[in-house]
């Protein structure tokens, strides 16, 4: 092929196909905003009641989440980042480089179920705090028990269907401001429900030390004796739970897509602000503001929703995290959900399939049962993606050092379809039954073969299920190694890896090229822009003292009712003004004017 030819192959080719260019990489402060907005949501809500409620201990909670949580920081750190860096691909696009139409199809498809099931979740929780506001009971059965829910579900439903279709950019912007905001309220609902829960286990809503905060964890918050009345969870599950909850990002690859745009593969430990923010904190909060609702509604924690827990803490604040957190967590996995459909229904538009699965996302979302089983949901998404990452692993980490080559199924299938594929005939039936199975991809076989083991394992109940990833992954790493090497994962590939040797120069030269072309926006500097932003960011200091003030200048009950309702006002008064300012900020740098490369 002629070096013409190669560059318009190159300018004929889709820029997911390509690897991101070095003008597109972001530091690391992009990467912690990101990672702290997807990562403190309104599942949290639910993970904190759900730790309450399988009955783990304070202690456990404590040392349990803050191992799990730096064990899935070295994850992205160590296994997803180097890959996303040194390939700068997304993972479907490596996937289909590695094992072809076949895996990526059957990946697809898997997507389409995570992402469905987890934004149906994500609309239910929103519901639950619009449900409030028309008197609707908490909906605690599998299914739904009052009309009027599922005609707001519906509702909201479809709200979240129409903006997956045609306005999700505007709400990506949005989510990017929301993350500073819910780890403020998060803390915030903490600190102003924690004096009431104080005084109903100690008789006074003050804290002398820390072994008061432990008294109170054991006796009304993380008991260590679950719903059921039975001993709970130890410290092994919530260690265990707390790394396999993003199974499906960093042991599954997913977070390639985000992590490929990084200047270095460091830029992983950026994933500690949604996990230590997040869900260390947020987890944390979320069952103190749920046994906080419980004692004050003299209720339990499993009687109650996202909605009862949120409003209860944060007064009409609460209301918007809930909607919004569920909103902005529903828009985004819908919109993953349309585009891995569309990739497999490629002959209809994005927006119609997108449609027809938000249809039955809404639909799905009608029955409370999706967001109470949200643990198991997230282990069993991670499971179900887990031997794709070790597919893929094992052939970018290690296939290099045992000799055998990266692409090796793509460039055996070029060679063959450029040669034709002998006839096998005078060698027998063996021969060609042979030739069948070096025919089977290996990756399919493999990631089928992995599914079995895992669910197997939990089926037989070997282990604890929050541990199944491990073995899964390890045990399709090995098959798939040995099936790509007979296979011919180690054969001569020389001409093919130097013609894709001049391909990858060629794309360089054409990225060059066009970023000589393009003209970068001009950051905005202007006077205007920097009050926004501080307005904004003063917003979040005054609610979180407000918030310390209800928790530290409450001497007894009269006081705290009087501190709190002053929160409950000014707390929602500080949400718009943030969310005004913040957003303004933002439109306004997305409307500044380009600036002119110097030649």
């Amino acid at each position: 092929m002629t070096a013409s030819e190669i560059q318009s192959n190159v300018a004929n080719m889709k820029s997911e196909q390509l690897p991101v260019p070095d003008d597109q990489l972001h530091g690391w402060t992009h990467f912690l905003g990101l990672y702290a907005g997807e990562h403190v949501a309104a599942t949290e809500f639910v993970i904190g009641a759900t730790f309450v409620a399988l009955g783990a201990t304070t202690q456990d909670i404590l040392i349990g989440l803050l191992i799990g949580n730096i064990l899935a920081i070295l994850s992205w750190t160590l296994i997803t980042a180097p890959i996303a860096v040194q390939t700068r691909l997304s993972l479907y696009t490596y996937l289909h480089k590695i094992a072809g139409d076949s895996v990526t199809n059957l990946y697809n498809w898997a997507n389409v179920v995570i992402f469905t099931v987890i934004s149906a979740a994500m609309i239910t929780v929103s519901c639950s705090a619009v449900r409030l506001l028309f008197g609707i009971p908490a909906q605690l059965m599998w299914y739904p028990t009052n009309g009027l829910f599922v005609l707001i579900v519906v509702a909201v439903g479809m709200i979240v269907v129409l903006v997956a279709m045609y306005g999700f950019s505007a709400v990506a912007e949005f989510s990017s401001i929301c993350g500073p905001w819910l780890v403020v309220m998060f803390s915030s609902g903490a600190l102003v429900l924690f004096p009431a829960l104080s005084d109903s286990v100690l008789g006074r809503t003050f804290l002398t030390g820390f072994d008061d905060f432990m008294a109170i964890g054991d006796a009304s918050i993380w008991t260590g004796v679950n719903s059921a009345g039975e001993p709970g969870i130890g410290l092994f599950e919530v260690v265990g739970f707390a790394w396999a909850a993003n199974t499906l990002t960093h042991f599954g690859l997913i977070d390639m897509a985000i992590l490929r745009y990084a200047k270095h593969s460091m830029y992983g430990l950026c994933s500690s602000a949604g996990m230590l923010f997040g869900h260390y904190v947020a987890w944390i909060a979320a069952g103190i503001m749920g046994a906080g609702t419980a004692a004050l509604m003299k209720s339990t924690i499993v009687e109650l929703d996202p909605g009862d827990v949120a409003y209860r803490a944060l007064g009409l604040s609460g209301y918007v995290i809930v909607i919004v957190a569920g909103w902005t967590t529903a828009n985004a996995n819908l919109y993953r959900a349309g585009l891995a459909a569309q990739a497999i229904f490629h002959q209809h538009p994005r927006r119609q399939v997108t449609l027809i699965v938000g249809v039955v996302t809404v639909a799905i979302a009608c029955f409370p049962f999706v967001f109470s089983q949200m643990l198991p949901l997230l282990t069993y998404a991670g499971l179900l993606v887990v031997p794709v990452g070790g597919i893929v692993f094992a052939e970018h980490a290690i296939f290099p050092r045992l000799g055998l080559t990266r692409y090796w199924s793509r460039y055996q299938h070029e060679r063959r379809s450029q040669q034709g594929i002998r006839s096998a005939l005078n060698e027998g039936d063996r021969a060609v039954s042979i030739e069948k199975l070096r025919n089977v991809s290996p990756a399919v076989a493999s990631w089928v073969a992995g599914l079995v083991f895992g669910f197997g394992l939990n089926a037989l109940n070997v282990m604890s299920f929050f541990y199944l990833f491990l073995p899964t992954w390890a045990f399709t790493i090995l098959l798939y190694t040995l099936m790509a090497k007979w296979a011919g994962a180690g054969a001569d590939y020389r001409t093919e890896i130097a013609r894709d040797k001049k391909l990858n120069e060629a794309i360089k030269a054409y990225q060059a090229k066009q970023s000589r072309q393009e003209r970068p926006l001009a950051k905005d500097t202007s006077t205007f822009s920097r009050i926004l932003k501080a307005v904004a960011w003063t917003s979040l200091a005054f609610t979180l003292t407000i918030a310390l003030v209800v928790m530290f200048r409450s001497p007894n009950m009269v006081s705290y009712e009087s501190n709190s309702q002053m929160f409950y006002t000014w707390g929602f008064v500080f949400t718009i003004t943030y969310f005004v300012a913040a957003y303004w900020a933002l439109r306004r740098g997305k409307t500044r004017h380009p600036q002119r490369k110097l030649p």
